[in-house]
């Protein structure tokens, strides 16, 4: 046995133990592809405020494979630089990685697909999820749809060096291939503001999305979503703690520095601190969702894309003051929900729900008829 075969059983194994594996099918997938084939022959590393890239060449193979086959998430491309082309180490946003294997399986066992079913794919990226796939339910049922070209022309070109051919597309995303339609499943591996309409369009009856709902303060919750047979999709977000990069289209958009305004000032009875809770700022980002956050040396600015205006906090003795100044008061919409989360006790975002109609999608909290936020669509 080869030793990449040798640590890909040693993977399933560790991801079977503990729990990310379910369903043996998942685990002879994750048995079977190679992932080395995937990550080309470096990745990137964080590094300080920055990422170094990491070659194969420069560590030896037994070391690569041992970084390979850890449960890690591997930063492939930064600012739209690959590691194989960075000459040194790069700073800016990462906007490709090969995504840690317990969250791959733990998407596709969450979209309770089977032997049968046809999946659209949302984000080829790397082709390791795609090739998981296709050993799962064989090639001709896996669409899969990269924005980046030349992501797209590698991932392709490794998935049929492990013998996989499923139906490719370069294109957005967030439009679907309705090539393929109707599926059972569409698995997103990259995060949205809000679900698309052709992803329902484009599925069947009882089929479901499978996605994580993010935003500009980078907050994420995952969620599966089923359609009935009025088109009305609806479903409860896990609680998992996980992220994926913003899909491109959905991005946030450029913004001048940051320089705070004297504004309107008030004391305030929420501690920024709670915007560091994952599920704090999940509800932030649902009360003001074209607005960034950002970190300062005092507290917290809430920055809005679309109009200017701001939020930031300081503290006052033993509370916090707040400045708000532009059209929208920001720090007002979101204290308004972060009370009202914390009156329903705080609970984690396994409380929320989501549903989604042809005219708005709504997040809730305990129940439909709870309190509930509109995302930007």
């Amino acid at each position: 046995m080869t030793t990449s075969a040798l640590l890909r059983q040693e993977l399933a194994a560790e991801l079977t133990l503990g729990g990310g594996i379910t369903d043996p099918a998942w685990r002879a997938a994750v048995e079977a592809v190679p992932r080395e084939l995937f990550l080309g022959e470096s990745v990137f590393r964080p590094e300080g405020a920055g990422w170094e890239p990491v070659r194969r060449g420069q560590v030896g193979d037994e070391e690569w494979l041992r970084l390979v086959y850890s449960n890690t998430t591997w930063v492939t491309q930064v600012e739209g630089v690959s590691a194989d082309s960075a000459r040194g180490a790069m700073t800016g946003r990462p906007t490709s990685s090969g995504t840690l294997p317990s969250l791959v399986v733990r998407m596709l066992e969450l979209a309770d697909v089977e032997e049968g079913d046809k999946v659209l794919e949302i984000g080829t990226g790397t082709g390791y999820s795609t090739a998981i796939l296709c050993h799962r339910l064989g090639e001709e049922a896996v669409y899969s749809v990269e924005y980046d070209e030349h992501l797209s022309a590698g991932a392709a070109q490794r998935l049929r060096a492990a013998g996989f051919a499923p139906h490719l597309v370069t294109g957005d995303g967030l439009r679907g291939c309705q090539a393929g339609a109707e599926y059972d499943a569409v698995v997103a591996t990259c995060a949205v503001r809000s679900i698309p309409p052709s992803w329902l369009w484009q599925l069947r009856d009882a089929g479901g999305v499978v996605t994580t709902l993010s935003g500009w303060m980078l907050a994420s919750g995952l969620i599966r979503l089923v359609v009935d047979d009025e088109g009305v999709a609806r479903g409860r977000f896990t609680g998992d703690e996980v992220s994926y990069m913003l899909a491109r289209p959905h991005e946030r958009p450029p913004r001048p520095t940051y320089y705070p305004h004297p504004g309107a000032a008030r004391t305030t009875p929420v501690d920024p601190a709670v915007l560091d809770d994952w599920t704090g700022r999940f509800v932030a980002q649902l009360a003001a969702p074209s607005a960034e956050l950002v970190r300062t040396a005092e507290g917290v600015a809430l920055l809005d894309v679309a109009t200017g205006s701001q939020a930031w906090t300081e503290p006052d003795g033993g509370g916090w003051t707040v400045h708000q100044d532009g059209p929208l008061r920001l720090w007002d919409q979101v204290e308004d929900a972060l009370t009202q989360w914390q009156q329903e006790g705080a609970p984690d975002q396994s409380a929320f729900g989501m549903t989604v109609t042809e005219w708005d999608q709504t997040v809730w909290l305990g129940d439909p008829d709870g309190p509930s936020w509109r995302l930007p669509t």
